[in-house]
């Protein structure tokens, strides 16, 4: 029997469409395993700097007075999914575009290239570990409360003036005869010196001697530098233990030191309100920004906060990705966040502070 021209027709258009479910369902197969060099931000959880976490005080002080808080004062964090040993398929990643609370970003603007998922974990890691050392001392100079900080050196920037000069265990006590303590204190004394150079007074081994050493001014920041690698390593007056393992990165810096503040102050700092933030901070208070914002904000809100702290240099990028509910504060140093913490505590008029973005 032979086909019509119309059954022969009908026959090659079944057969083009059979080829081309074929080639949509390889494209599935292909973009379900295939890798894509990308990274994708979540909503992570928060977690409440004074209260408990895995049945234990989140933040335990010793050493000093403590008071009880009835403040809610989340830390917030961003789940990541991929890596460099984790790649993430093509069809999660466009499926991650369509979601209004993700974001997708290139791998290489969180990893540096050759770096293994172990490496990373162990740089966050140590990155929250001088978190929590910063906010510490963030917290005591807020109080104006003493504590000791030795300048140690680490290692010197090739062809600076310190190389050959300074050494690895180095710790810095004094510029031109006058004592430094903190990176702010040292930054100071080199301004004052600018290009005549310095006289360290340098302790080594046990041993103190005085090193001469020039300077040299960065072009980007117009300050005078050594060219040297500096860690701090401070002597606190109180210890404080902080029961949160599975959270890495530099970001909880600025509401652990809201946190710290608020347990040693008499009261609850926020009253009984319930106020999220994230931020950097430095040991002299300075709050520098954070990645994952927008993903931050919906985990806050998500957490039933009503006030978020955020970095003022964030605030452009949290425009038009505020959750309905939650009012974002900017800014820029502890004291304006636990400012602002007490306005929310106090029911003050709360569009008297920086406001950072709009819904």
């Amino acid at each position: 029997m032979t086909a019509s021209p119309r059954q022969r027709r009908a026959l090659r258009r079944r057969g083009l469409e059979s080829w081309a479910l074929l080639g949509s369902a390889g494209l599935l197969l292909a973009g379900s395993v295939l890798p894509a060099p990308f990274v994708i931000e979540a909503p992570g959880p928060t977690f409440n700097t004074v209260g408990e976490h895995d049945g234990r005080q989140l933040l335990g002080v010793s050493g000093a007075p403590t008071y009880p808080s009835e403040s809610v004062l989340d830390l917030t964090t961003v789940y990541v999914t991929g890596g460099p040993d984790k790649n993430v398929t093509v069809l999660t990643v466009l499926g991650s575009w369509l979601d209004p609370s993700a974001s997708v970003v290139p791998a290489a603007t969180l990893y540096p290239r050759d770096v293994s998922d172990e490496e990373a974990a162990q740089h966050s890691m140590m990155a929250m570990s001088t978190s929590q050392e910063d906010s510490i001392a963030a917290a005591l100079t807020h109080l104006d409360q003493d504590f000791g900080t030795r300048l140690s050196v680490q290692g010197t920037v090739p062809g600076g003036p310190a190389e050959g000069v300074l050494e690895q265990g180095d710790v810095l006590r004094g510029v031109d005869g006058r004592p430094v303590s903190s990176l702010p204190s040292l930054k100071s004394a080199l301004d004052e010196a600018g290009e005549r150079g310095v006289t360290l007074q340098v302790e080594r081994g046990g041993t103190s001697r005085e090193v001469e050493v020039d300077t040299v001014r960065d072009e980007e920041s117009g300050h005078w530098q050594l060219g040297v690698y500096l860690l701090p390593a401070y002597e606190f007056p109180i210890d404080v233990a902080f029961e949160l393992d599975e959270v890495g990165g530099p970001s909880a810096g600025l509401m652990l030191a809201l946190g710290i503040v608020d347990e040693l102050t008499p009261g609850s700092i926020a009253g009984d309100r319930h106020v999220a933030g994230t931020g950097t901070i430095t040991p002299d208070g300075e709050v520098g920004p954070i990645g994952g914002i927008r993903q931050k904000l919906e985990g806050a809100a998500a957490a039933g906060a009503e006030v978020f702290l955020a970095p003022e240099d964030n605030c452009a990028e949290a425009q038009g990705h505020v959750p309905d509910g939650l009012t974002v504060v900017s800014v820029r140093t502890l004291d304006d966040a636990v400012t602002a913490a007490r306005a929310v505590g106090d029911g003050g008029d709360l569009s008297a502070l920086p406001a950072c973005a709009a819904p």
